[in-house]
């Protein structure tokens, strides 16, 4: 008996210190805190406003606590943020602009405690993940929406920079506009800036000015373009979120990001000690991106052809670059039955398909 009843109590203790543990575990868990360092304002209807509403959505879902800062400049400032953060107990810090590159490694590296999280970001550590959207699959379905919405065949596309992410896009959406309608042509004219609205509006009074657009879309955060294209009656394609509530008389659609769905997993890897710090470039099928759904503007049967081909697009059955595709000068880039590989999307697209015109080049 004396046997059974020392088992009985050590089975008891296992049980209390297994209590203790889990609650501990559990305790752990509910202290994550979350600080997210943002280039734009929480309100700004553009790039900012779609990260902090993303982690907003995941912190809520997850029972955690959020610390942001709005319209951080991108210099040695935002380390200091990053310190009061993590001085605040932040044990997961999130900075959603390239040029946060070398400052949040420079955080990473000081605290290797601390989980980064970078977007659009390039270099990747031990503590730390960059993160994007294979954004260019949206802009293709954007681009169907322009080339059968357009009555002038001449759409505009006021672009930041001629970057790879940008020139990406632009060939994408052409690509889209091509597949429903090979006469049209997309007008490009850079505002050199991601964010600044004269920049912006600059840009687009161009395009009008020196073509006949019917249709506007844009890859910048500044919401410039859309007010100019509702003031001129032109139709118009965001970026980054719907805003057709805001320009509610010409807006179409828009590729925009749905950030929860990748900050709700990657978190709770940190919380079960999985992460990992590695590049995400997810696609369709993550949730990550998606098209704005198309408002009572669009032509009728647009929507079945754009849903068609997200289909495709989400079930991997359809890839955007695949060739043949030939540049503007009619040279193969693409050979017939392959892919552009990921490497060179990323970091070698300094040409543009076939229908795209940069304004001053032609």
């Amino acid at each position: 008996m004396k046997k059974i009843v020392i088992t009985a109590a050590i089975i008891l203790a296992v049980i209390i210190v297994g209590i203790f543990y889990i609650s501990g575990r559990e305790e752990k868990k509910e202290s994550l805190k979350v600080g997210i360092v943002l280039n734009g304002q929480v309100d700004d209807q553009s790039w900012s406003q779609s990260h902090y509403e993303g982690i907003c959505r995941t912190v809520q879902e997850l029972g955690l606590e959020l610390v942001y800062e709005e319209a951080v400049p991108e210099s040695e400032e935002c380390v200091a943020r990053m310190e009061a953060m993590i001085a605040e107990g932040c044990n997961i810090i999130i900075c959603n602009s390239f040029n946060y590159g070398t400052y949040i490694q420079e955080a990473a590296e000081e605290h290797p405690e601390v989980h980064f999280f970078h977007a659009s970001g390039v270099e990747e550590k031990e503590n730390l993940s960059t993160y994007f959207g294979r954004m260019y699959q949206m802009r293709y379905l954007s681009g169907i929406v322009a080339g059968l919405q357009t009555e002038t065949n001449q759409i505009g596309y006021v672009a930041a920079f001629p970057i790879s992410e940008v020139n990406r896009g632009i060939n994408a959406f052409t690509l889209g506009v091509h597949s429903v309608n090979p006469e049209a042509v997309v007008y490009v004219e850079w505002c050199n800036s991601w964010t600044d609205d004269k920049e912006a509006g600059e840009a687009t009074r161009t395009l009008i000015t020196n073509y006949d657009i019917d249709v506007l879309a844009m890859h910048t955060d500044s919401l410039r373009p859309l007010e100019i294209a509702e003031e001129e009656g032109i139709w118009s394609i965001g970026y980054n979120m719907d805003n057709s509530r805001r320009c509610d008389d010409f807006f179409l659609t828009a590729p925009v990001w749905n950030w929860e769905n990748f900050y709700t997993p990657r978190i709770k890897e940190v919380q079960q000690g999985k992460f990992v710090g590695r590049n995400y470039w997810e696609g369709a099928e993550s949730g990550m991106i998606s098209l704005a759904p198309l408002t009572e503007h669009v032509k009728e049967g647009i929507a079945v052809i754009v849903e068609e081909k997200m289909q495709e697009i989400s079930s991997g059955t359809f890839d955007v670059f695949y060739g043949p595709i030939y540049d503007r000068n009619g040279t193969l880039r693409i050979p017939a039955g392959e892919s552009m590989s990921d490497e060179a999307m990323l970091n070698e697209f300094d040409w543009y398909v076939e229908g795209v015109k940069i304004h001053g080049e032609e």
